[in-house]
C-alpha cells in the first residue's frame, strides 16, 4: 500500500514525539536523520601496505539539531479573569490559528521557531493577518496540569499577543485537528489543492424574522418565507422586536402647522396594522430585551437626548439622559443603553448616570475612519466586550497631511465595517474591498454579519451576509437596512 508524501512526513514526526529517548539528532519538522554505514567490500587479496594500514575511517558530519518540536499541537488554557478558554493550534509551520471563547479565530502566519540551547524548550513566532501584530508561543517539554483535562499534559506554553496580551496553559500533540494531514487517501495532492477548505464557522443558526427597505424603498418585513410591506407611506430606521412579531420604524410627516415633523410607529404582525407611538422631533427608536420599553432620541431645543418609554403607554415617556447623544445604538443589557456623540460613546444605566465611556480616538483609531453621525456601533450579543462598527473612512480633506491619500495607498475608499475589542483595543476591518458598505448587524446567536453593500460605482444596493470572522461572504438579496429580530 502507497503512502503519500504527507503521510510519511507524518510517520515520521510521530516516530520523534513519541521516542523514548527523544533522539539526540532528530531533523528538522519530525524527519530523522539517519547515518549510512559504508558498504562492505571483500577482502583485498593483495598485502597492505603500512600507510594503508595506517588510515583512520572518514569522520561523517555532525546530524542538523531539531528546532521544530513538536508538531501538531494544541496549546490551550483559561483566560485569567473569567475563565473563558483560548487555543492556539501549531502544525507543520507553525502558530496556525489562535481562538478565544466569545471571538472569531485569528488567522496566524508562522515565521520562524528558535530552540533554547540544548533544552527541551521552543518559542513559535507568527504574525496576527488581521492586525499584523506578532504572537509567540513559547513551549516547554514538561508536565503540564489542565483543569479540562482528565491527566496532566506533556507539555506547559505561554501565548504572548502584542494586543491582547499573555496567556499560560498546557499542550498536547492533536494530530485529529489536522485531517488533512492524517487522512490522505491517495497520492494525488493535486486533487487535495482543489478541494475547499473547510468551514471554520457551523452550528450557526440563520434568522427567521427580518425587516429591510427593498430597492423601491418599502419596508418589508419577513417571518420565514412570507414577507409584507408595511402599509403606509414607508418608512425607515426599523427595529424588530425579539420575537420578531413588531416592528418599530420613523417616518417623515408633512404639517402645514408645525412643518416636518416625524413619527415613531409600530407595525403588528398579527394584525398586519400600524400604530402611531409619537409623533414630533423624535428618531432612532430601539426595543429593550424583553420588549416592553422603547429607547429614543428626541430634540429637546438644540440637541438630542435620550429618551425612553413603556410601549403600552407612550404617554409616560420621559428623559432619561440630559446629555447629548446624537446616535443611538440599542440596549446592551436589560438595563443598559448605548448612546453616542462625535467623541465619546456612553453606556447609560437606567437611572440616567453613565457606567462607562469609550472615547472616538480609541473607537476609531487616528485618521482611520472618520466619526460621523452616520455610523453605527452594534454589541456582540453574547460579548460584550465586542463591538461591530459601521463607520465612514476619511476623505482626502479630512485625513492627515503626513499619511498618503486612498488612492495613493491604494486603500478602500467610502463605508467599511470592523470588529473592535475594548480590552484589548483590536481593531480589524471585515468589510469586503469591492463593495462600499453600511448597516451591519448582528444575527441573534453572534456568528454571522448581515451587511448593505453597493459597487463603489454604482447605486444599487445589496444585502449581503458573512461569517464574523470574515468568511463566507454571499449575497441575500436586493435592499438595504435590514435588521434581524427573531
Amino acid at each position: 500500500m502507497r503512502q503519500s508524501p504527507l503521510a510519511r512526513l507524518v510517520f515520521g514526526a510521530s516516530a520523534v514525539v513519541f521516542s523514548s529517548s527523544f533522539c539526540s539528532s532528530p531533523g528538522r519538522a519530525g524527519q530523522a536523520v539517519q547515518s549510512q554505514q559504508p558498504p562492505l567490500k571483500p577482502p583485498s587479496t593483495q598485502p597492505q601496505s603500512p600507510s594503508s594500514q595506517a588510515k583512520k575511517p572518514a569522520v561523517e558530519p555532525p546530524a542538523p539539531q531539531s528546532t521544530h518540536y513538536p508538531i501538531l499541537l494544541l496549546v490551550q488554557g483559561p483566560t485569567a479573569d473569567d475563565g473563558k478558554t483560548w487555543s492556539v493550534r501549531i502544525g507543520l509551520k507553525g502558530p496556525e490559528r489562535f481562538d478565544r471563547t466569545g471571538y472569531p479565530p485569528i488567522p496566524l502566519e508562522p515565521s520562524d521557531v528558535i530552540r533554547e540551547g540544548t533544552t527541551d524548550a521552543w518559542t513559535y513566532h507568527a504574525k496576527d493577518l488581521g492586525t499584523g501584530v506578532a504572537v509567540s508561543v513559547h513551549i516547554t517539554r514538561e508536565p503540564c496540569s489542565d483543569p479540562a483535562a482528565t491527566a496532566k499534559l506533556a507539555f506547559t506554553a505561554t501565548v504572548d499577543h502584542a494586543q491582547i496580551g499573555s496567556a499560560h496553559g498546557c499542550a498536547r500533540v492533536a494530530t485529529e485537528l489536522f485531517p488533512k494531514i492524517n487522512n490522505q487517501p491517495t497520492d494525488d495532492d493535486d486533487d487535495l489543492k482543489n478541494k475547499p477548505a473547510p468551514p471554520t464557522i457551523t452550528h450557526f443558526k440563520p434568522p427567521i424574522a427580518v425587516a429591510y427597505l427593498n430597492a423601491g424603498g418599502r419596508l418589508i418585513v419577513k417571518r420565514g418565507t412570507v414577507a409584507r410591506a408595511v402599509p403606509g407611506k414607508g418608512g425607515y430606521q426599523p427595529a424588530l422586536s425579539h420575537d420578531g412579531k413588531r416592528l418599530l420604524y420613523t417616518a417623515e410627516e408633512k404639517s402645514a402647522e408645525k412643518g416636518d415633523e416625524h413619527t415613531i410607529s409600530v407595525y403588528d404582525w398579527a394584525t398586519g396594522k400600524s400604530t402611531e407611538l409619537l409623533r414630533g422631533s423624535v428618531q432612532q427608536p430601539f426595543w429593550s430585551p424583553d420588549d416592553t420599553r422603547i429607547a429614543f432620541l428626541k430634540l429637546d431645543g438644540s440637541k438630542w437626548q435620550l429618551w425612553t418609554m413603556p410601549v403600552e403607554t407612550p404617554e409616560k415617556a420621559a428623559l432619561l439622559y440630559p446629555g447629548e447623544a446624537i446616535s443611538l445604538e440599542g440596549w446592551v443589557d436589560a438595563e443598559t443603553i448605548l448612546a453616542g456623540d462625535l467623541e465619546t460613546l456612553s453606556w447609560i444605566r437606567e437611572d440616567g448616570t453613565v457606567k462607562e465611556t469609550l472615547s472616538g480616538a480609541d473607537l476609531y483609531g487616528k485618521d482611520q475612519f472618520r466619526r460621523s453621525s452616520a455610523n453605527t456601533v452594534r454589541v456582540h450579543p453574547l460579548n460584550p466586550d465586542l463591538l461591530l462598527v459601521s463607520a465612514e473612512l476619511p476623505t482626502p480633506s479630512t485625513a492627515s497631511k503626513n499619511a498618503p491619500s486612498a488612492k495613493e495607498a491604494g486603500a478602500q475608499t467610502g463605508q467599511v465595517f470592523f470588529l473592535y475589542e475594548i480590552q484589548s483595543k483590536r481593531r480589524v476591518q471585515l468589510s469586503p474591498a469591492n463593495l462600499t458598505c453600511s448597516f451591519a448587524e448582528w444575527s441573534r446567536d453572534g456568528l454571522q454579519v448581515f451587511f448593505t453593500g453597493r459597487e463603489p460605482s454604482g447605486t444599487a444596493m445589496s444585502i449581503y451576509k458573512m461569517f464574523w470572522d470574515g468568511t463566507g461572504q454571499t449575497k441575500v438579496q436586493d435592499g438595504f437596512s435590514l435588521v434581524i429580530g427573531q
